[in-house]
C-alpha cells in the first residue's frame, strides 16, 4: 500500500518538497506519494484533519502556518517546543505529533556539507524572527564559543536570548552589536532576501575562513553579495531546505535519506 504525504502551505506550487521527497523514497525503493495542498487561511485545520482521517500519515507545514500547526498539535518534541513552531506532523493513533525540523537542516547543512564545525565558533545571527527561533536551539546545541543575536529591533532580539542565557554562551542587541566583530559563522535569518534589501553590518564582520549563510535560496541576495565581498565563502538555504526535509523523512519513515545525492540531482534540474 503506497503511503501519503504531503506539503502544506499558502503559495505552495512553488514547493520543491515533493520533488525532495520522492528522490528520499527512491533511493530506499519506499512507496509513497507526497503531495502540495494549498490551504486558505483559516482553512488549515480541516484541511490537515481531513487529509489525515483519508490515511496520510505525515505533512510538512510551511509558511504561514507554522503557528497554526503548533496550536494543532498534541504532543510537541524538544526542538517544536522550542522554536513555538512545527513543520512537521506525524499522524499516530493517539494524536498528532508536531517537530521541528528546521534547526537540524540547517546546522546538519553547514557542519556535514559545508564542512564547518559550529563547536568552539563565534556564531552571528541576523533576525529575531521565526526564522530565527527555529533554528536557535540546534545552532546552541552544536556548542559554539558564542552566539550573538542582532535584529533592527535591540527588544526582540534580547527577547529571544533571555530564556538560554543561563545555559549557554548568547547574547543580544541592535544590528550596531554586530560591527567589526570578526564572527566564523554569520546566519542571516531575515525576510530580506527576498526582497533584495541590503542589511547593514558594516564591515569587519568576518573573520578569516568564515562562512556566511543565506537562509534564502534560489537567488543571489544582496547579504551574500556584500559577504563575498568582504572575503567569506558564501552558502544559501537550499541545503537547509534539504536537511530538514530529510530529516522529516527519518521521523517518518526510520532512515536517512542521502542529502548530498538529493542535492546533486536538485542542482541537476534546477541549474542556477
Amino acid at each position: 500500500m503506497t503511503d501519503r504525504y504531503a506539503v502544506i502551505g499558502n503559495p505552495i506550487a512553488q514547493s520543491k518538497s515533493p520533488i525532495i521527497h520522492a528522490a528520499f523514497a527512491r533511493q530506499f525503493g519506499h512507496d509513497i506519494r507526497y503531495e502540495a495542498l494549498l490551504a486558505e487561511p483559516g482553512d488549515f485545520e480541516r484541511t490537515v484533519r481531513d487529509f489525515a482521517t483519508a490515511g496520510g500519515r505525515g505533512m510538512n507545514v510551511t509558511a504561514p502556518f507554522k503557528l497554526d500547526a503548533l496550536a494543532l498539535s498534541d504532543r510537541l518534541s524538544d526542538r517544536a517546543r522550542a522554536a513555538q513552531a512545527v513543520n512537521t506532523l506525524s499522524f499516530m493513533p493517539d494524536g498528532i505529533v508536531g517537530d521541528n525540523t528546521d534547526g537540524f537542516g540547517l546546522v546538519f547543512d553547514i557542519q556535514n556539507r559545508l564542512g564547518m564545525p559550529l563547536a568552539g565558533r563565534r556564531v552571528l545571527i541576523v533576525g529575531a524572527g521565526g526564522a530565527a527561533r527555529g533554528v536557535l536551539l540546534p545552532v546552541l546545541q552544536a556548542g559554539p564559543a558564542s552566539l550573538l543575536i542582532v535584529n533592527r529591533s535591540e527588544e526582540k532580539a534580547r527577547a529571544l536570548a533571555e530564556p538560554w542565557q543561563d545555559a549557554h554562551p548568547v547574547a543580544a542587541g541592535g544590528l550596531p552589536a554586530a560591527r567589526g566583530g570578526r564572527f566564523d559563522v554569520v546566519i542571516n535569518a531575515t525576510s530580506t532576501g527576498l526582497s533584495d534589501c541590503a542589511l547593514d553590518l558594516g564591515q569587519g564582520l568576518y573573520a578569516p575562513g568564515a562562512l556566511a549563510y543565506e537562509m534564502v535560496y534560489g537567488r543571489e541576495t544582496p547579504f551574500m553579495a556584500d559577504a563575498r565581498a568582504q572575503g567569506a565563502a558564501v552558502a544559501d538555504g537550499l541545503g537547509m531546505l534539504v536537511g530538514q526535509a530529510a530529516e522529516s523523512f527519518r521521523i517518518w519513515r526510520g532512515v536517512m535519506p542521502d542529502v548530498a545525492r538529493t542535492m546533486a540531482q536538485l542542482k541537476s534540474a534546477f541549474p542556477g
